[in-house]
């Protein structure tokens, strides 16, 4: 019996060789295992991140293994560094055929505690960030006129909120979802595909410290409502960054060639649990 509309290889499928990606936020956790299995998959990356240093640093790792990886300094908040972030990938890789919005901060601040700077600039990165990546790259990407692909970074959180004291980031996540949906759904006549992926729990160099500070009796209160989250995992386990990472290889690829407008979870079981 002949196999059911196979066209393509599955070699092919998962093979990126010739596409141009940007991963913001790629210098470190998430991001990072993002931009090694794009650039496995054979990209060109270009690494974005607030941190030149570690931008720096993740790219001559990345190249050590013979990939093509280069990078910039990017604060995806101010519209005038992501214009120039984004003349950089034209003028480093000739053009722009997978955006990662990857970069975001998440702050812990009380509703009593919080200012409205403090909840200003969890939006201004988190939201305003990724529309204004996705504007300039978009635009490029239309000028091409050969389609592309977005993928936005969201969480469970736009969701369900997980934990206390994350309202600014909550409100953020569940804008990206939204915004997700509205430039799918405006971004399609171009055959730009524009998804998002909602990590979990996910054990970055970020959660990790924050595990060892409350173990040692700064904040209690965190140590164990950290537990009770890890408590619903129905997999038993914090998720990797690779775990994400895997997702969007995925969605940048052919295998996700008729999937626009999507929110896949990745989080270990912890929303039906």
């Amino acid at each position: 019996m002949a196999l059911p509309n196979k066209k393509v290889p599955i070699s092919e499928l998962i093979d990126l060789s010739g596409k141009r990606a940007i991963v913001t936020g790629g210098a470190t956790g998430i991001g990072f295992a993002i931009s090694c299995r794009l650039a496995e998959a054979g990209a060109m990356v270009l690494i974005a991140d607030t941190n030149a240093e570690a931008a720096q640093k993740a790219t001559e790792g990345l190249k050590g293994y013979g990939y093509k990886v280069v990078f910039t300094q990017c604060d995806v908040s101010k519209e005038g560094e992501v214009r120039d972030m984004v003349n950089a990938a034209i003028k480093e890789m000739g053009g722009i055929d997978i955006l990662v919005n990857n970069a975001g901060v998440y702050p812990r601040i009380a509703l009593t505690q919080m200012t409205v700077g403090d909840f200003e600039q969890v939006i201004s990165v988190n939201l305003t960030g990724t529309f204004l990546c996705s504007r300039y790259a978009g635009m490029k990407m239309i000028e091409q006129g050969w389609g592309g692909c977005i993928i936005n970074i969201a969480s469970i959180d736009c969701l369900h909120p997980s934990s206390t004291g994350m309202s600014a980031y909550d409100a953020s996540k569940g804008g990206v979802l939204m915004l997700t949906k509205s430039l799918a759904l405006e971004l399609g006549q171009h055959d730009i595909r524009v998804n998002a992926i909602a990590p979990g729990g996910i054990m970055t160099k970020g959660v990790v410290t924050r595990t060892e500070e409350s173990s040692k009796g700064q904040e209690k209160g965190q140590l164990k409502e950290l537990k009770t989250f890890m408590a619903r995992m129905v997999l038993g386990r914090m998720g990797d960054a690779d775990d994400v990472a895997r997702v969007a290889l995925f969605l940048a690829s052919d295998l996700a060639s008729y999937m626009t407008g999507s929110l896949i979870v990745v989080d270990g079981g912890y929303l039906i649990s």
